[in-house]
């Protein structure tokens, strides 16, 4: 599991392969990650906007960007945690992903801040050997 904090504010990712929605021989390999965020802080926020960078082993880079997680923009009341789950597709076994969360203070600063997402890896149990 990868972690890291900004702005007390906590995200622990963790990534694995998901061989029923893969076609290894297709290059197609599909990666689920659980995301948990903490607000270890006292200020109320919610998150607005992702942004993901993904590498391919292939060679290949994108990124991606929208509103909320999942459909959801969530709000953290201080001491507050939200999870998800999402996937990510790759053309190789082999990937990683990091980007981080746009967030706004809702105390009335109306601040905005960005969250860090760690880079965590995506690989495939075969090539661990």
């Amino acid at each position: 599991m990868e972690t890291a904090i900004t702005h007390n504010i906590k995200v622990s990712v963790e990534a694995v392969y998901q061989p029923d929605y893969s076609r290894p021989l297709r290059s197609e390999f599909v990666f689920a990650y659980q995301i948990r965020i903490d607000n270890l802080g006292q200020r109320p926020l919610q998150l607005l906007s992702r942004y993901w960078l993904i590498w391919d082993s292939n060679g290949s880079q994108r990124e991606v960007e929208g509103e909320g997680v999942v459909g959801q923009q969530p709000v953290l009341e201080a001491g507050d945690f939200h999870e998800y789950v999402s996937a990510c597709p790759l053309h190789s076994d082999i990937g990683y992903m990091q980007g981080y969360y746009l967030m706004r203070y809702l105390d009335g600063a109306e601040e905005e801040v960005k969250v860090i997402v760690p880079r965590f890896r995506m690989q495939t149990p075969f090539k661990n050997n």
